[in-house]
């Protein structure tokens, strides 16, 4: 997906160019467009930015890292936190982020970790060229795989001590979203609460990771990277309010036939960065 947003007009990622006078952003609180600035504005103003993707659109990558380099621009004092990193690995992009790994001793801990390096690697550039501090936001994937095959109460005691507390309760929008991601297998049996226990103990963690980090930094302003499925509002986002409140903005990239002009609301983020799609901007 091509995105229209004028920061990606651009031939080169960083440079904007002069005559790209607006970009096509819709504030979702407000129901009409806003430029990229007024946008940046509003961003700095707060503690996290959650910003969408699909995992493999490398449109969404740079749209991701130019939010991140404006920040930087602004004098923000910003983080990166990434649902791709499991948190128990945090050790290696704190040497990553800090200069101390080459590429080649990076790439076999990132490859474990997640894949897609080449759509990623510009912002994983960015953040140890500018000595951003990277985050690991997520669960291992082997505990996420116990919860999804037999629910949360089949943890090891020795594993659940060391989370937050994790039930399936959420909204009605929520759970349609998942049976959707089940193919329509979604009942409320077994198999559904084991499935949503799963996909919640992904965002509590990654909330309960977001609140300590910031907790830890007052100063920081983290932008959080993670599929649009946690990163719209009954995701992360619903994990935070219930647990700190800590103020947050959530960016979701125009996804036809998921998250569209006309069918995107306040309900699902703040702003929709819109495509081709939804044709000019007036």
């Amino acid at each position: 997906m091509r995105f229209l947003l004028y920061f990606l007009m651009a031939g080169c990622l960083i440079s904007l160019p002069a005559t790209a006078a607006k970009a096509h952003i819709l504030d979702l609180n407000k129901g009409d467009y806003i430029s990229f600035e007024d946008m940046m504005t509003d961003l700095a103003s707060v503690r996290i930015i959650f910003i969408g993707e699909l995992h493999d659109s490398d449109a969404h990558h740079r749209a991701q890292l130019q939010v991140i380099h404006q920040l930087k621009e602004m004098g923000v004092d910003v983080a990166v936190g990434l649902e791709m990193f499991q948190a128990s690995d945090q050790w290696a992009l704190d040497l990553w982020s800090e200069g101390e790994l080459a590429v080649d001793q990076f790439l076999p801990i990132y490859n474990q970790n997640w894949s897609m390096w080449p759509v990623y690697s510009s912002i994983f550039r960015y953040a140890r060229d500018n000595e951003i501090p990277m985050i690991g936001l997520n669960l291992d994937r082997e505990v996420t795989r116990m919860i999804a095959s037999n629910g949360f109460a089949s943890l090891p005691p020795s594993v659940a001590e060391g989370l937050p507390p994790i039930r399936c309760d959420i909204s009605g929008e929520y759970q349609e979203y998942l049976r959707k991601a089940l193919g329509g297998h979604g009942d409320n049996g077994q198999m559904f609460m084991h499935f949503c226990e799963a996909q919640v103990a992904w965002d509590t963690f990654m909330a309960w990771n977001l609140n300590n980090y910031l907790q830890a930094n007052p100063g920081k302003v983290i932008v959080t990277l993670a599929g649009s499925g946690h990163s719209w509002r009954f995701g992360i986002p619903e994990q935070i309010e219930r647990s700190s409140k800590l103020s947050h903005r959530i960016l979701l990239p125009e996804m036809p036939g998921r998250m569209e002009l006309g069918r995107a609301s306040s309900k699902d983020g703040d702003y929709l960065l819109l495509g081709t799609e939804a044709g000019p901007m007036h």
